[in-house]
């Protein structure tokens, strides 16, 4: 089990614990509020229990709030990241991945994949990108694109679920 590095969640109140966890899943805080509210935080001081009790949390929510936290994440390589409008917790998982670097036909590839991903599942193309270059992310999507919806959906959830673990390790 990993410890918190930079604070101990059983010690926070309210207030506290979701304005801490509010943003690990992408402007979602009411998955926070929800790990605070079910108690016994003395479980949540290791990462992994934690992180368990949000997934579980984000999985056994109704399809529409789901949809809404998946709405909520960013294009990769989109117009938000090339604005500078991106969360802390997305523009530094996008640059570590190089996205930032991507050639302007890099940028018009995932510009091109953004929009037919969008218009097929109607939610953006959620990939947990630490430890991914910016190739093999275009890879993934141009794979990915040919799922159908169900089983993309439950990929975008899965990918929420381990860019969620991701933020918590870096506490």
């Amino acid at each position: 089990m990993t410890a918190f590095k930079t604070l101990t969640p059983s010690s926070l109140d309210r207030v506290a614990f979701v304005e801490a966890f509010a943003d690990i899943y992408e402007h979602s805080p009411w998955v926070a509020e929800k790990a605070y509210d079910l108690g016994q935080l003395g479980e949540v001081d290791q990462i992994e229990n934690l992180h368990q009790r949000m997934s579980d949390i984000l999985l056994s929510a109704d399809h529409a709030a789901q949809l809404a936290l998946i709405n909520a994440h960013p294009d990769l390589a989109g117009k938000a990241a090339i604005k500078g409008e991106l969360t802390e917790s997305s523009t530094n998982e996008q640059a570590g991945a190089g996205i930032h670097q991507c050639t302007a036909e890099e940028f018009e590839r995932f510009t091109t994949l953004n929009d037919a991903y969008k218009d097929k599942f109607g939610f953006p193309f959620i990939m947990a990108v630490k430890g991914s270059n910016r190739h093999q992310i275009l890879a993934a999507f141009e794979t990915r694109i040919h799922n159908d919806a169900e089983a993309e959906f439950k990929e975008a959830l899965a990918q929420i679920n381990l860019i969620a673990l991701f933020r918590l390790l870096q506490l």
